[in-house]
């Protein structure tokens, strides 16, 4: 009996210090936070082995595999998640990005759709949709995401230069250069964005000065597809 009540106290001794779940978790979102991915993934995997039906971690893990490139790997991931708890906006979106870098458009759609559905406030999912949609060619789609995301952050660069293509996507010309504009000033270093301004000054309006001085920018910038428009059109003859 003295043997047996040892070995007892030793057991409860080694449960005591095993870490807990939310200990587990912590570590492992700590680890996100400094980008070291593999070793999150081995947190949550010890998460996981206490509790297979864990939403965050089967979230963060397929996050941290995604970030290490390891798309394929991360959806099944995401898809535990959401069946998990179909009511979280996050494991859609996340999935909804995995499929857009394997270009997989019209399940992306879907995903950012549920995501969007589940949490209309989260610009990231308006924003990543609109970049979809703008990939699909549905213009008048995503001018309404890119819209909704400017008129909440009017800084947000990137997404006034996306509705620029959106709107140049319609044939707007007009709003496409404000747009492009509006992305030039807030970002002077998105070549680019110059470039299509300057062809677009040219082509659509004529202003054959403007869009000259819009495309050397653009030159200037790296963006060498410009120097065929600069050598055709402004360079004297």
């Amino acid at each position: 009996m003295k043997h047996l009540w040892i070995f007892c106290l030793l057991l409860i001794s080694f449960s005591a210090c095993a870490p807990s779940e939310e200990e587990l978790m912590k570590v492992g979102l700590e680890k996100m936070d400094s980008q070291n991915w593999a070793d999150a993934v081995a947190q949550f995997d010890q998460v996981l082995e206490k509790n297979p039906t864990q939403i965050t971690a089967l979230n963060a893990k397929g996050v941290a595999l995604f970030q290490q490139g390891k798309i394929k790997e991360a959806i099944p991931l995401f898809d535990q998640a959401i069946l998990a708890d179909s009511s979280n906006y996050k494991p859609w979106f996340n999935r909804g990005n995995a499929n857009m870098e394997l270009n997989n458009y019209k399940a992306a759609l879907a995903d950012f759709n549920l995501a969007a559905a589940l949490d209309p406030s989260q610009l990231d999912i308006l924003f990543n949709r609109g970049t979809t949609l703008l990939t699909m060619e549905a213009y008048e789609d995503a001018l309404l995401d890119f819209q909704a995301v400017v008129q909440k952050e009017p800084n947000h660069a990137e997404a006034h230069f996306r509705l620029a293509k959106a709107n140049l996507g319609m044939n707007d010309p007009i709003h496409g250069m404000e747009s492009l504009t509006n992305t030039v000033n807030l970002d002077p270093k998105n070549g680019e964005a110059y470039y299509l301004l300057g062809v677009t000054r040219m082509s659509a309006l004529g202003q054959k000065n403007e869009g000259c001085a819009d495309l050397k920018m653009a030159l200037s910038l790296g963006y060498k597809e410009a120097e065929t428009w600069i050598k055709d059109f402004c360079e004297a003859k």
